[in-house]
Order: structure tokens, then sequence, then C-alpha cells
């Protein structure tokens, strides 16, 4: 395979940012009553980068993890014994700013690691057989994929997901990469037609209607034949939640790098691969760079009602970014909203666009013929959260997007929306308001300057995925 190259509550859902040092609660005083029904009037999705659920939670109380993982015996790389124990590693890695090999989390690395049986059961003993950087072309990642991030870097994570809500059945709901992620959290699907739809990611940055002439989309086809000769990435086949939007007068902002600038900028802005919006005035009206705008727009109090907030590589927690600043990043957001005008009316989702090539010992359902992915970490953070709450509930992307509909009672898109259970039975609006405390800022190591996107793609032998 060639390289592949998110009296009233404010949801937000967050991919990852950074806040105050102190532990105090919020001064923002709660509700004097819980407001009931009707109350969310705000999302924020913030999409953080290639993390399966296990690497970043492994032994957390409650939660479905494993200390080991299988591999096939008589494999490279695998013991005699037919299991791994998983080992330490942490966020940044070569603690150089984009300089760290990326793993492979292309659709044919998912069929490596998932090793489906007769049965089409994932056996979950393939992970020592995927190679470093993109596709299936490097050198052996041998038994790194089978590793958690130390606990004093994810430490932050924890603490959110203890106080509030943590879901540990919550699918991918493809079996490929950062730009099907991109598309399924605005979507919902990549079918193109009934028999292909897109898989892995277009084969030169930017990734959408800005790509250079000639820029190919790879297509999965039902049989599970993959073409690398898709379409140019700049696409009409399907609609996006900001169509439901747009329609009830909702307000919304999409936080990014510019499709030109940073690394992050020219990969990771899903909208630019649909051509209503890249050529229409949401282009110009809703997306909104840089991402750090949201700090002023949460202290001059225009916080749309729906944002995504979408993070530059070295905030990410991307294996490719060589740095640790993702944890900071996330707290100094969920800092922000939490100590804003917004937070008794805000509820928020943190979650990983892709598992990143890494173990998880959870087997995902295999639906069809491109769902559903390996678990990806996700918790929420919100006055109405179910508190210290770990929830086994079967989620999907569609399920963010059926939260966001319900919502604001935008009706549905008719795509994994339509299937997915709605993540909103994580909320309690009846509950007693919890107040806001403030998560001491993480450390970091300093990781230098992010390089250019092409000395990027240059070490990684391709666009980190």
């Amino acid at each position: 395979m060639r390289p592949r190259l998110l009296a009233s509550l404010t949801v937000v859902a967050v991919a990852l940012g950074a806040g105050c040092n102190s532990g105090a609660t919020s001064t923002v005083p709660p509700p004097s009553s819980p407001p009931g029904k009707g109350a969310v009037k705000h999302i924020v999705i913030l999409l953080q980068e290639n993390r399966s659920f296990n690497i970043m939670f492994a032994g957390f109380p409650g939660a479905t993890t494993a200390m080991s993982g299988k591999c096939k015996i008589g494999t490279k790389y695998c013991p005699k014994s037919g299991v791994v124990a998983l080992k330490a590693t942490t966020l940044e890695s070569s603690n150089q700013a984009g300089f760290r090999d990326d793993i492979s989390h292309s659709h044919a690395a998912f069929e490596v690691e998932c090793d489906p049986n007769a049965s089409n059961l994932c056996q979950l003993d393939g992970f020592n057989q995927i190679t470093t950087g993109q596709g299936l072309y490097g050198s052996p990642a041998k038994d790194y994929p089978y590793s958690y991030i130390e606990r004093k870097e994810t430490k932050a994570y924890w603490d959110f997901a203890k106080q509030y809500g943590l879901a540990d059945k919550f699918f991918f709901t493809d079996t490929a990469s950062s730009f099907i992620a991109h598309q399924m959290i605005l979507s919902g699907t990549v079918e193109l037609n009934g028999r292909e739809s897109l898989t892995d990611q277009p084969s030169n940055p930017p990734w959408g209607c800005d790509a250079f002439p000639g820029t190919t989309t790879p297509v999965i086809f039902k049989n599970g034949r993959v073409s690398q000769y898709g379409p140019f990435p700049c696409f009409t086949q399907w609609g996006t939640i900001a169509d439901l939007l747009d329609a009830k007068k909702v307000s919304w902002k999409y936080y990014v790098q510019p499709v030109r600038g940073e690394f992050s900028g020219s990969v990771w802005n899903g909208f630019d691969a649909i051509k209503k919006i890249r050529y229409g005035p949401d282009w110009r009206g809703n997306i909104v760079t840089p991402e750090t705008k949201v700090f002023s727009d949460l202290k001059n109090g225009a916080l749309p009602s729906l944002s995504w907030v979408i993070p530059e590589l070295v905030n990410s927690d991307h294996s490719a970014s060589g740095c640790n600043y993702g944890p900071r990043w996330v707290t100094d957001v969920l800092n922000a909203i939490g100590t804003s005008q917004y937070w008794n009316s805000t509820a928020v989702i943190v979650l990983w666009d892709d598992w990143g090539g890494w173990y998880d010992p959870v087997p995902p359902p295999q639906t069809n013929y491109t769902s559903l992915g390996f678990r990806v970490p996700v918790f929420v953070v919100s006055p109405y959260a179910k508190t210290h709450n770990v929830s086994h509930t079967q989620y999907e992307f569609g399920s963010i997007l059926k939260f966001i509909e319900e919502t604001f009672g935008l009706g549905s898109l008719g795509t994994t929306d339509a299937t997915a259970t709605s993540i909103g039975d994580m909320f309690d609006v009846m509950q007693p308001p919890t107040p806001y405390k403030v998560e001491p800022k993480p450390s970091v190591r300093n990781c230098g300057a992010t390089p250019p996107p092409a000395a990027i793609i240059a070490h990684d032998h391709g666009i980190p995925e």
C-alpha cells in the first residue's frame, strides 16, 4: 500500500490545549438548580491524534484494559509464549518536533493487527508485524506497538476522566486513519456509492480541495480490494453536520491552523475536503485560524453553539509529533472553559481520532467492509457529566453526531448517526451541577519549533497518517 498521506448546557468535544496551575475550583457560580432537558446550547469538539484507548488508559480503574498482548507464535518479534508485556513509553519519544517515526495505521495495518479469523472476529495478534512510517513500507516496528504512556504524562487525562466520565467502548467508525476520521466527525460516512468508500489518505497534502492537481484518494471496495487511484479529495457525495446546523441557523466554528500554514492545517482540516464548504460562505465565516482563537472567543463571549478545535502537530499527541505538549494543550482549553462564563452550560467530549497503530485488547465488532476500527480514548467534562463514571456502552463517531443532533434539534444526517447510540447517556442534566476544578498545568519538555511540512514528510517517508 502506498503512503497515506468537535438556563443552558454547552457541550465541548475536545481533541486536546493549555491552562491554569491552581487546583482551585472555578469561581463561576453553579446554577441554583439543574436546568434539566434543553440545557445544552454549545458543543466544542477538540480532536486529538492517533492513540488507542489502551495506550492512554491502561490500568484505569473500572475500564477494560490490559498490560500484555497476544502475538502469533512463530512470527518475528513474538516470544515463544505468544504474549508481549506492554512497555512504558513517552508521548514525546524523540523530543524533537516532527521528527519521531509514526507507526503504520493504514487499513492494511488494521487488517494485519486485527488478523480476523474465519468468523471475521479480530484475534488481535498481529501488532508485532507492522512497520514504522506510512503504509507498511517502513522498518519493522517490532514490539513497539505493545506500549502504554507513562502515567506521569497522562495524569491530567486520568484526572479529568476520574472526576467526570470515561468511555471505554468507543470505537473508531472506520478501519483507516486520520483523513477518514476528520470526515467521520463531520459526516458519519465516507461512502462514495453502494460499491466503494474512501480509505486511508490522499496521496499529497493538502488533504482537500486545495490539493495539487493529480492528487488521488484511495478507495476500498465491498470485496475488500483497495485501489490507490480514487477521486480527487474534494467531495460532494455526502453532507455534513454543518448542513443541518446552517439549516437551523445554529452557530458553529472550526478552529484550525491555515491550510497553507503549519502541518496540521494542511492535513486535519476536514472541511477542506467538502466542496460546498471550501467554496462557499462558511469557509470565510466559520473556518477560524489559528485554533488558539478559541481562547479569545471564550474570553470575549463569542463561543458558538458548536465548535471543533483542531490542535497543531506538537499539541496533538500524534506519535510523529516528537512532543509531549498534548496534555497541557487539553488542560489549557478545559481550564479556559471551566473558568469562563460558559462552564455552567458546557459539556466537553475529549477524543482521539484513530488508534495510531497501538495495541488494544478489545476486538472491534466487524459490521461491514469498513467498520469498526479499534477503540480510541474518549472522556467527557461537564457540570452535568455523570461523575466518576466509566461507561461500557458501545459508541462510535456517529454517537457524537447524534448527540449534536439531539442537542440542537437538527434531524439526522442518515449515516452512522442514525444507527449509533448517542453519547448523551454520559450526561445527566437533572443532577446537581459539578463545580469545575482547575487542573494543574502539566509539565512539558521543550521539543523545539515545528519543522516545515516537507521536512516532516521526508523524515516519515510519507505524510504521517
